[in-house]
């Protein structure tokens, strides 16, 4: 459905163009009388299209949330306090809370991807947990899985990975912490001199912004030494991705704030060994020392220690890797995720369920 016009909106303001699509959706479904039993939204901005879709349809409204704005503003506040005044501009933080707000109150299912996510969707937004289900997401083990030994060093000599590898594959963002992951690397690089760290980050067409922070990035790849030992690969495509999981000795989720960590799951599912960030909510979900390592990404000693005991030990690596891939096949498949939305949607569909629902809703 159009709206908004041809120019770039960045996300925090697209709500405001979010009225005009919905009114064209709804004259595009009456006109082709299309009929729907839910409305599904993700993200906030989707998710006030929802809310205002499914009151007109009158049917009920999925929601959920990825990432959580208070959660975001306050990790923004801890890790750059004096560039405060700039974030409301920005960011929009204001907004983005006042409608996160109003869609978790009033939608018929929130759907939290982690136990850190219900407790800051409960304690910050007054929602009661009775109306929060956590269903993570889930990966397709038909795609991700592990490999031999044998055939893991024959991916490292396709892909050139030389050495003791760190893979890390992100979007070129801030939040994602590789300026974090670089620093830290250079504890490893001094311990284990054939230590590599390979970043797929970003792509060719970089905006302002990227191109900012691929400068810096490769800045503190020299300023550190370390233009022998970083590596930047770009973006991988989709079908390749798994190989590279698979090729690589560590996963490195470095990030600052990270409500899931979906390439973790992936990396584990793949069989490789990760340390992930302490700062999201993947962590709450495994076992440290057997399904991953856990580490301050603001603590470069403890992410450079952790990464370095990680590749050190080979006990403890070849444990993780697979305990790790256990763990991503109990919890993560897409096949069981999606069986546990189906769950919740079907009783949620249901007139007489979802009358009984909200009439105790409004007691």
């Amino acid at each position: 459905m159009p709206c908004g016009g041809r120019d770039f909106i960045p996300k925090e303001y697209l709500y405001e163009k979010i009225p005009v699509w919905v009114k064209n959706a709804l004259g595009y479904i009456k006109k082709h009388k299309l009929s729907y039993s839910f409305v599904n939204s993700h993200y906030w901005d989707a998710g006030l299209a929802g809310h205002m879709l499914s009151e007109k349809l009158d049917i009920p409204h999925v929601h959920t949330p990825h990432s959580i704005g208070t959660w975001k503003k306050e990790q923004m506040l801890t890790d750059y306090p004096d560039n405060q005044e700039s974030f409301e501009e920005k960011y929009n933080f204001s907004n983005r809370i006042k409608y996160e707000t109003m869609i978790y109150r009033s939608c018929d299912l929130l759907i939290a991807t982690t136990p850190i996510q219900v407790d800051k969707i409960s304690t910050d937004y007054d929602v009661p947990t009775r109306r929060i289900r956590m269903i993570p997401p889930g990966y397709d083990d038909n795609r991700f899985f592990p490999v031999g030994r044998s055939s893991q060093q024959t991916l490292k000599a396709q892909l050139g990975f030389e050495g003791s590898t760190v893979f890390a594959v992100s979007r070129l963002a801030h939040n994602k912490g590789l300026d974090l992951l670089i620093d830290a690397f250079s504890l490893v690089a001094e311990r284990i001199p054939k230590a590599q760290l390979v970043l797929a980050i970003g792509h060719e067409e970089r905006s302002e912004t990227e191109e900012e922070i691929f400068q810096n990035l490769q800045e503190m790849v020299r300023k550190n030494k370390l233009q022998k030992k970083v590596k930047f690969i770009g973006f991988i495509p989709d079908e390749e991705l798994p190989d590279y999981y698979r090729a690589a000795d560590l996963f490195v989720l470095s990030s600052r704030y990270e409500p899931f960590g979906m390439t973790a799951v992936e990396a584990m599912a793949s069989g490789t060994p990760c340390v992930v960030t302490i700062h999201g909510g993947l962590c709450r979900v495994l076992e440290y020392g057997i399904h991953a390592l856990f580490a301050d990404t603001f603590d470069r000693e403890e992410l450079g220690i952790s990464m370095y005991k990680a590749l050190k030990y080979r006990s403890l690596n070849q444990r993780m890797g697979e305990k790790g891939a256990q763990r991503a096949r109990a919890r993560f498949t897409w096949t069981g995720i999606a069986q546990k939305l189906l769950n919740d949607v079907e009783n949620l569909t249901d007139a007489e369920h979802l009358t009984e629902v909200r009439a105790k809703e409004q007691l």
